[in-house]
């Protein structure tokens, strides 16, 4: 598969600053959503610059040592244009997952230091982003510019949830990342609920009722 596809149809389309945008920590019970966009320069990505990235794929089918690896790599690469946008747990629970996710993609394309001609977006339709966009289902499979923003995004939410288990070791975040494991939800029912889990997720919104199933 020709990982520049879509960005090559769009540059043929006209456009010119294509970027990709992803996210990651859409699911866990506990952290931030992050949500990244990466906009690869064409000239140079044409010109022998995309063999640089030549097994860069969807962040969750590499190891971490590859992902670290290309997270260094994207953000002090010359032609490649990075921004990633944060939204913590509190506003997740004001404005539920799906507008947070949407947040956060917007905040990062607008971010980076010039606004996109076009958005791809990795999975479903986004509303609301400051500039036209294409969804790609499995974008990040697909498209070099997808690929890099989960790459983005996922690196920089796993670091800070290994910075939360520092201050908490006892939850395992550095081992779940936040996500539901058995672990994770039997250390919330001895230890309860810290100010980086998502209240109005299951199953910690049924604390409130004793009714926390393990």
């Amino acid at each position: 598969m020709d990982m520049l596809a879509f960005e090559k149809e769009a540059w043929q389309s006209g456009l010119f600053f294509i970027a990709g945008v992803d996210e990651a920590g859409r699911g866990p019970l506990a952290g931030p959503v992050v949500a990244a966009a990466v906009a690869f320069e064409r000239e140079p990505l044409e010109n022998g610059g995309a063999k640089e990235f030549a097994e860069l794929t969807d962040s969750k089918a590499l190891s971490e040592k590859k992902r670290d690896a290309f997270f260094e790599q994207l953000t002090t690469c010359p032609f490649a244009h990075t921004a990633f946008a944060v939204i913590d747990p509190e506003e997740i629970d004001s404005i539920n997952i799906l507008q947070a996710t949407w947040k956060a993609m917007g905040q990062a394309l607008s971010g980076l230091d010039r606004m996109p001609d076009l958005a791809l977006v990795d999975g479903n339709p986004v509303r609301g982003l400051p500039c036209n966009s294409q969804n790609i289902v499995k974008g990040d499979a697909k498209s070099l510019s997808i690929a890099a923003a989960s790459i983005i995004a996922k690196v920089t939410r796993d670091r800070m949830m290994l910075e939360l288990d520092a201050k908490h070791p006892e939850y395992g975040f550095a081992r779940h990342k936040g996500y539901g494991t058995k672990a994770h939800v039997e250390a919330i029912h001895k230890h309860g609920p810290l100010d980086c889990h998502r209240k109005t997720f299951r199953p910690i919104s049924e604390l409130n009722q004793g009714e926390l199933n393990l």
